[in-house]
């Protein structure tokens, strides 16, 4: 039978008087334990408060489609307290070594409150910062899992440019090989100036064109005519010759001109070196392209993160807005086009830039994952008396009026195991609130919208910017 002198080395019951201590012996159970063996399992009634005395334990289940493990040891006060609300465990107990513990009744609470009203205090802090806690580990595995969500986003939308650089180098080096040899064959044929400045010209003028390239149609029978011109010349790579100039806008004219200035052999290294010289201005330009994407996707992680800028600052919501969408463009299925309307004025707000993105980020994301098929993300920002307000909504199947009440609770989810934490909403709504705004929701089937309202930073001076020019993105304001 456990002694008082015992109980008493648990810090919560140290200070106890004798007569409490002695009233909650006489209803406590002593259980021993093997390594291994389990002291309550998952799914069980919440019936029981468990004070560890000898050994080491583990608590263990699943959160948000993952396991996680939370040590004990002896001294340690666990399982269900006082006005806690749990109904089963969601975790199993287990010894990890050979262990001691006791386990009090939850049946006998209410005389326990009246009986110890100072363990009462203490095991309710207990509950509080356990729940604390539980709730900065999911807050950090969600904060996580969006980080692995934009990461692999990122790393998507960059492998596309850098693939298509890599492309054109492994390209350029084939082009610049075809024109040394041209080059090379035309050293060794007699040209007189005549002839120099007609390839020179031909040459420069396809470079210079900036035409728009033929489609699929159009650049077949392009091909067909040069192709038959250069047959009757008696070239007999005519085919990939013809190929070759019409992917540059050559000419018939161009052509049928330059064949009669030149001879055969001289004609056959002028065009190649001509259709090389385009091509590599083309390779060029899509290495351009592809290097201006990915310095592009980088800027973006910088303005979404806010590299290099101070934590707290005014921040230009629509440009705000702008990133996120940017930094999401992987999420956003074919089937769903963003409307946007901005109000043409500058609409600031003094914030942790990250923390601002964080709030659209959850929103946009809940609204794409609310139209699988496809639909409409509607994204407007305004001003309205002293706030800076940001709608976003989508055209999905609405909230359940019956689920509408509990959205912003923390752990609540209507997803599956292992897609949602339930803290997405609840964050949205601790930032809103710690920045002195508010958030509102009205849904109904193919109108849902989440209402934004945040403090201007400086609502005098936007009143001397009214008639600032419009923002690039503004469009029709999307009509209630």
């Amino acid at each position: 039978m456990i002694s008082s002198v015992e109980l008493r080395r648990v810090a919560a019951f140290s200070d106890l008087q004798d007569d409490q201590i002695e009233w909650f012996l006489s209803h406590v159970q002593e259980v021993f334990l093997h390594a291994g063996d389990a002291f309550v399992q998952q799914g069980d009634p919440a019936d029981w408060m468990f004070i560890f005395l000898e050994g080491l334990f583990q608590w263990r289940g699943e959160f948000g489609g993952e396991t996680v493990s939370l040590p004990a040891q002896a001294g340690d006060v666990s399982g269900v307290f006082p006005f806690s609300r749990m109904k089963r465990f969601t975790v199993t107990g287990r010894a990890l070594t050979v262990g001691r513990l006791i386990k009090f009744p939850a049946a006998l609470f209410s005389e326990l409150i009246q009986r110890m009203p100072e363990l009462t205090t203490r095991l309710v802090g207990m509950m509080s910062d356990r729940i604390r806690e539980g709730t900065r580990i999911e807050q950090q595995r969600d904060r996580l899992v969006s980080l692995g969500k934009l990461s692999a986003g990122l790393a998507h939308e960059l492998n596309n440019p850098a693939s298509a650089a890599k492309r054109a180098t492994d390209q350029m080096r084939y082009t610049l090989a075809k024109m040394r040899r041209a080059n090379s064959e035309l050293w060794r044929q007699p040209l007189d100036d005549s002839s120099k400045a007609r390839i020179e010209e031909v040459e420069a003028s396809l470079l210079q064109s900036g035409e728009t390239p033929l489609d699929g149609l159009a650049l077949s029978d392009l091909e067909e005519r040069l192709d038959s011109i250069l047959r009757s010349h008696w070239h007999s790579d005519s085919w990939e010759m013809s190929a070759a100039l019409a992917k540059c806008n050559m000419t018939p004219d161009t052509l049928t001109s330059l064949l009669a200035h030149l001879d055969s052999s001289t004609a056959r290294a002028a065009l190649v070196r001509i259709a090389a010289s385009a091509d590599l201005s083309s390779l060029l330009k899509a290495i351009e392209g592809s290097t201006a994407r990915i310095s592009d996707l980088v800027r973006t992680v910088k303005e979404y993160t806010y590299m290099d800028q101070a934590p707290v600052q005014d921040v230009d919501v629509v440009r705000s807005l702008e990133t996120t969408l940017d930094t999401l463009a992987h999420s956003l299925q074919p089937g769903i086009k963003v409307q946007r309307a901005y109000e043409p004025v500058p609409l600031l707000v003094n914030t942790v830039g990250t923390e601002l993105n964080q709030v659209w980020t959850n929103i946009i994301e809940n609204a794409i994952d609310a139209m699988p098929g496809g639909g409409e993300l509607r994204v407007r920002a305004f001003c309205e008396n002293d706030y800076v307000v940001v709608e976003i909504g989508d055209t999905g199947p609405g909230i359940p009026p019956e689920v509408k009440p509990y959205i912003f609770d923390p752990f609540f989810t209507t997803k599956g195991v292992g897609e949602g934490t339930g803290l997405g909403l609840n964050t949205v709504q601790t930032i809103v609130k710690k920045h002195g705004g508010n958030i509102q929701v009205s849904s109904k089937p193919g109108d849902t919208r989440f209402q934004v309202w945040l403090p201007w930073a400086d609502p005098i001076e936007f009143g001397k910017r009214l008639n600032t020019e419009p923002r690039e993105h503004s469009k029709t304001p999307i009509k209630s």
